[in-house]
């Protein structure tokens, strides 16, 4: 298999995968989050491990060099960020530091700078605010973590901001969303240059997905319910056992001996939704597992998960996702 062998210093041209390993440049800064750097690093170790000659060369790099504080306050040793640096794919790690990095112009000055003598240019997580306070995404598709998509799109009007996407890739630029997704991500980069099989024992030995089924929203669902005193659990489970059952207020609040009305008004202050809005979402959530993992029918997943008919279903994903079931389908099997 041919491959482009990048340097340290110079582009070289194509060549024989026996000649020399791609330079994997993995940029953190203070209160980066560890795993942002971490996953994708070891993703990339696995075929080194397991080729001669290695197909990559990594190293960790940050402005000044030296020891780096992760927000966890481990630190990681990196080397100081040279000048002319050209590498074959650069990694933007995300973390708490981002907030504070996406205003040092130097440091944005130099992710623009390396990305101009990169194949590819990467981020994890919120990562890609510092590519896009770099403008590089000005135009493209892309994706953060969920917590921080709003404020991606709200920031950077100019990015189209793809918020259940686990990565997106937008010509030589790559996106991925919370911290674990840089593994999906680094395997996703590992596929184009070596192949399925390869990528496939590498996720093998990190026992991981090769690749991970639905988007983020399928992690958002209950960490955005406030749950304050727990009163509702039971409820919430009996729900999601019901899925196909009618699930009309009425019917929810006997189940906890309530008015439907003072059910209503508790169950918002308590989970921050409505009992019908929460109940679409549980729907969405399990419809959507039905799609991307089986080959059951829709119309068959519709009636399992309440919505009925196909159509309804059909309706539902494309407001709550902006893609119909069959596509979600389709891109769940690729």
């Amino acid at each position: 298999m041919d491959y482009v062998c990048v340097g340290r210093k110079d582009i070289v041209p194509m060549f024989s995968a026996n000649s020399c390993p791609r330079e994997i440049g993995v940029l953190i800064f203070e209160d980066f989050q560890l795993l942002d750097a971490a996953g994708p690093i070891s993703v990339f170790e696995m075929p080194v491990r397991g080729m001669s000659p290695p197909p990559y060369r990594l190293t960790l790099y940050s402005m000044a060099g030296g020891a780096v504080r992760a927000s966890s306050g481990v630190r990681m040793h990196s080397e100081i960020l040279p000048d002319s640096l050209t590498l074959d794919t650069l990694v933007v790690s995300g973390g708490e530091g981002t907030r504070e990095a996406m205003h040092d112009a130097d440091f944005l000055n130099a992710i623009r700078d390396v990305s101009s003598r990169t194949r590819r240019t990467t981020s994890v997580c919120s990562g890609a605010m510092l590519l896009a306070a770099a403008g590089l995404l000005d135009g493209r598709r892309a994706t953060t973590h969920w917590r921080r998509c709003p404020d991606m799109a709200r920031h950077f009007p100019d990015v189209t901001v793809e918020a259940d996407r686990i990565f997106v890739q937008d010509g030589k630029f790559w996106t991925s969303a919370g911290i674990t997704a840089g593994i999906d991500l680094a395997l996703a980069l590992v596929e184009e240059d070596l192949g399925a099989e390869v990528t496939r024992r590498a996720a093998q030995e990190l026992v991981v997905h090769h690749r991970r089924h639905g988007g983020q929203s399928q992690f958002s669902v209950m960490q955005d319910v406030k749950l304050l005193s727990g009163r509702f659990e039971p409820l919430i489970d009996w729900i999601r056992a019901n899925l196909a059952s009618d699930l009309k207020v009425e019917q929810i609040a006997e189940q906890v001996g309530m008015s439907p009305r003072n059910f209503a008004r508790v169950f918002r202050s308590e989970i921050g939704s409505t009992p019908a809005r929460f109940v679409e979402k549980l729907r969405l959530e399990s419809a959507r597992q039905h799609v991307e993992t089986t080959g059951i029918s829709l119309n068959e997943i519709a009636r399992k998960t309440g919505f009925g008919d196909s159509e309804r279903m059909r309706t539902a994903f494309v407001r709550a996702y902006g893609q119909p079931p069959m596509v979600l389908r389709r891109q769940g099997r690729n």
